[in-house]
């Protein structure tokens, strides 16, 4: 009898025993775990990218005047949102290899000598032994892209803007945008109503930026392998913006607020349906701050504008607008 005991005590301890638990749930959440932080800094970034260059004046265009823009954006990214800490209590399944604790990259970072294994049972059975380094960023201190926009002046000292930028590919990070301004002056209430006098706005925006990024493989083979990332962003923007011109010199000062939500979609081989059902974890509504100050030179028609926006991120912006 003492036998039989000793040895349904060690069925139960076994770790292929029918009644060992299954962890393929935990493995997905590690999955998510990864994918959040990595992916985090560029979702909060994008809020930064997203508010440039909407409003590069508190003086609206007249009724039904016509102005085109071409700008040229760079997002600084700061050092500490190029990585991130793991701990191996973070995780439920996954252990870093040789190590409690590390500092992985984020979407802005380089690569990492980092390892992460584990093993992941299915009723009791054993049926992978994942091992991958951690995700590899595009290993940029800045981002740049471009976009154009267009302006029409309405009644009652207000504009309305539109902004697109069909999808482009840089370091395997491809990205497309498009939204729709608003600004209304606030001076003409106070009876500063020539263009020479502070010029005082509102401004509102909102922004729709889809985001993806593809990197090697990481994952289990026999479970989930998960190699791309999709992040698409709803921007909402409202912001106070004061200019004052002396001649053909402009300078300009605005404060706003964003609110950023994020939704994820990931891409791989796999049990990727259910990384994605689960994906709820990480998504993200977020209010960000940020101030602004620049200048416009005017040449006639032509316009030329600066914008440095600080917060969280760094963000310039070169503006040439031609007004028709």
């Amino acid at each position: 009898m003492k036998k039989l005991l000793i040895i349904f005590i060690a069925f139960l301890s076994s770790p292929c025993a029918v009644f060992a638990q299954t962890n393929v749930a935990e493995f997905i959440d590690d999955m998510l775990v990864l994918g959040g932080n990595f992916s985090q800094p560029a979702a909060e970034a994008a809020g930064y990218q997203a508010s440039a260059g909407w409003f590069s004046s508190a003086i609206p265009l007249d009724k039904w005047d016509f102005r085109i823009s071409v700008h040229g954006n760079a997002l600084f990214v700061p050092s500490e949102k190029k990585k991130f800490f793991l701990s191996n209590s973070d995780l439920k399944v996954l252990k870093i290899n040789e190590s409690e604790n590390a500092v992985l990259p984020t979407a802005f970072g380089g690569s990492s000598s980092v390892y992460l294994s584990g093993e992941v049972y299915f009723n009791g059975a054993l049926i992978s032994e994942p091992s991958f380094p951690a995700m590899e960023g595009i290993n940029r201190s800045y981002v740049p892209h471009a976009f154009v926009q267009a302006a029409i002046g309405v009644s009652a000292g207000t504009e309305v803007t539109v902004r697109a930028m069909p999808e482009v590919t840089i370091d395997g990070v491809a990205a497309s945008t498009y939204g729709l301004g608003i600004k209304h002056n606030l001076s003409q209430y106070f009876g500063y109503s020539y263009p020479e006098d502070f010029q005082l706005a509102f401004g509102a925006s909102y922004s729709k930026l889809i985001v993806g990024y593809e990197f090697d493989p990481i994952g289990a083979a026999d479970v989930v392998e998960l190699d791309k990332i999709d992040v698409d962003a709803n921007l909402f923007m409202g912001e106070l913006i004061g200019s004052k011109k002396w001649g053909l010199f402009e300078a300009i000062v605005a404060a706003g607020a964003m609110n950023s939500q994020f939704s994820y979609t990931f891409g791989g081989r796999g049990e990727v349906d259910l990384v994605n059902a689960e994906v709820d974890k990480i998504e993200d509504s977020k209010i960000q701050f940020k101030g602004d100050v620049g200048f416009n030179l005017y040449f006639s028609q032509l316009r030329v504008s600066t914008m440095l926006t600080a917060g969280e991120f760094f963000n310039a912006n070169l503006g040439l607008h031609v007004s028709i």
